[in-house]
């Protein structure tokens, strides 16, 4: 197999890896902000029980949990295992990276001053008003750097999904390697993986310029 053949074959796999990245942003970076609000919830049963839930995904492999979400149901409930392998990646990786993000926004909140709740107050905002319009922005603004940082290690994470089977890029690669018994598929793959971070990079990179409106 020539090169060109292997990078078009492997440019299969890569949109399937373009599809795991943006559905897990798509699903996580919301579900980690809803996460990070009920940690920091007043009571004690829903805090205590978030942030249980964090330390199980944070504490176990994500490879553990790709294969519990796909195959779990199949051997705790006899239910069939799903044919698009697509869904329970993107359940198993939304939900992980939602525990991690959601530890992102926590320290974003936390990091706020007291006295601009308090000065939101005086001037009559309600507590909704008060966190979407003032403190939201300037979390946003801190937690870039580390949500960049996350989304890198996203990109990269996405080749776990060869533990169930599912052909993403580095699964295609891999197969051309053994195929063909050589290892210029992993070093095309690492190309794909380092473009793919370049653009991430510089895509995070404008987005905290734009914010740097919000800092203090």
């Amino acid at each position: 197999m020539d090169l060109m053949t292997m990078i078009l074959k492997m440019g299969e796999g890569l949109g399937k890896t373009c599809a795991i990245f943006f559905l897990t942003l798509l699903f996580s970076l919301p579900l980690g902000m809803i996460v990070a609000l009920l940690r920091g919830s007043k009571n004690k049963i829903v805090s205590s029980v978030t942030r249980f839930f964090i330390s199980v995904l944070r504490g176990t492999p994500l490879m553990l949990q790709l294969i519990a979400v796909t195959y779990g149901p199949y051997y705790l409930f006899h239910l069939s295992v799903s044919r698009n392998k697509l869904i329970p990646v993107v359940i198993a990786f939304a939900i992980n990276y939602a525990a991690y993000f959601a530890e992102i926004y926590r320290s974003g909140i936390d990091s706020m001053p007291v006295g601009q709740y308090e000065a939101a107050e005086v001037l009559g905002y309600s507590k909704a008003q008060t966190f979407i319009k003032i403190i939201l922005p300037q979390v946003i603004r801190r937690i870039l750097p580390s949500m960049t940082n996350e989304i890198v290690t996203l990109v990269k994470d996405t080749s776990m999904a060869f533990t169930v089977s599912y052909q993403e890029m580095f699964t295609i690669g891999k197969q051309i390697a053994n195929s063909q018994t050589s290892f210029t598929p992993f070093i095309v793959a690492g190309v794909f993986y380092y473009i793919f971070n370049a653009i991430v990079g510089f895509v995070m990179g404008r987005a905290e310029k734009k914010m740097s409106y919000y800092d203090m």
